[in-house]
């Protein structure tokens, strides 16, 4: 009898569990889930930083640890900089030099100037001569024809005018030079000018090295592991520091082509840690791959194109990551259910989520 009684309630058992994973099946379907509702295996990344150097050079200290949370601006590393201030001090005497050459080519094209005009006065000079001297030839050629002078005297006022007539040319030779002479110190005033500009820029240059050697968190996020330690000699590109933006924080999973074919960027997404599952995350597809990451040797049947998966991105609103940014973490496992259909109803275990 007592057997009788055991048989019976395994079998009231059997049936109830029957019933109940019926119901179940026939509410949220095959899956456990509601219609227009999938889920995936994924797990809480990141959008990792390399915090590195712009140049080569010797660490000189790092602040941050491992696993220390940092804000932007922060300072996390400072690279030595004897060389780069040693630069800068040569830069800076360049270009006092640079801007004396100024002055100098300055001065070079108010002398040509002057001189110009001494060459100027000196051909006026010079062309009041020769109008004296031929003047006086043409006096002397007409008392010529009537033998009032004398042939030598006639010789030497012709003489006088074709040596007045050179030195005007000489004069206006002169002027020329004088001309081609200011034009070569006002290049040399923009060469040096050209001179200074390269200084500077030279000086900005070096300024800009010594500020990047402090290295600084251009995003919030918590340092992951240190690559190098004080002391150590990088070349330029060297890692330091690598941080986990933890703006940017997301889960990856993946889903079959049926039911990637359906998701749309932007649609509703919860996301449940293995390490919470009381709590329901918000979050939305940022990312749909168009191509599948696991490809089966063939696809040329239904039931192949079936096993091909496809890579979704679901990311957390930034408002709740800045909300609870101290307990973020990365590297989590969980799972996420992503709407199919705008119209679907969550469950009730999924309804509520983290605010």
């Amino acid at each position: 009898m007592n057997n009788r009684m055991r048989s019976l309630a395994t079998v009231a058992v059997i049936a109830l569990l029957a019933g109940g994973g019926y119901y179940a099946w026939t509410t949220y379907g095959a899956a456990g889930l509601p219609e227009g509702i999938a889920s995936g295996n994924g797990r809480i990344e990141a959008t990792e930083v390399d915090v590195s150097t712009k140049t080569a050079g010797r660490i000189r200290e790092i602040m941050a640890g491992e696993g220390d949370f940092v804000k932007p601006g922060a300072v996390l590393a400072r690279m030595d900089t004897v060389q780069l201030e040693a630069q800068h001090a040569q830069a800076e005497a360049t270009l006092r030099q640079a801007i004396i050459g100024i002055d100098t080519a300055k001065s070079l094209v108010v002398q040509r100037q002057a001189e110009r005009e001494a060459a100027a006065a000196t051909v006026a000079q010079r062309e009041a001569e020769l109008d004296g001297a031929s003047r006086k030839l043409a006096r002397t050629e007409q008392l010529a024809t009537s033998n009032v002078t004398s042939q030598q005297v006639l010789d030497e006022d012709r003489a006088a005018a074709k040596a007045a007539t050179a030195t005007v040319a000489a004069a206006k030779a002169q002027l020329a030079a004088s001309e081609a002479a200011i034009s070569a110190a006002k290049a040399q005033v923009v060469d040096a000018e050209a001179s200074v500009e390269a200084a500077r820029a030279a000086v900005a240059s070096v300024v800009a090295d010594i500020n990047d050697s402090t290295l600084t968190a251009a995003r919030p996020g918590r340092v992951q592991y240190r690559v190098a330690e004080p002391g150590e000699v990088l070349s330029a590109g060297g890692r330091v520091l690598n941080l986990v933006d933890l703006s940017d924080v997301y889960m990856t999973f993946f889903l079959p082509t049926a039911e990637a074919g359906r998701v749309a960027i932007g649609s509703e997404v919860r996301l449940v840690l293995d390490a919470a599952p009381q709590f329901s995350i918000p979050a939305r597809v940022a990312f749909v791959a168009d191509v599948a990451q696991f490809t089966p040797k063939t696809v040329e049947t239904d039931e192949e194109r079936q096993k091909l998966m496809f890579r979704v991105k679901a990311k957390i609103p930034q408002a709740l990551l800045e909300k609870y940014i101290q307990q973020v973490k990365t590297g989590l496992p969980g799972r996420a259910y992503v709407k199919l259909d705008p119209q679907a109803v969550w469950p009730a275990d999924l309804a509520d989520v983290v605010q």
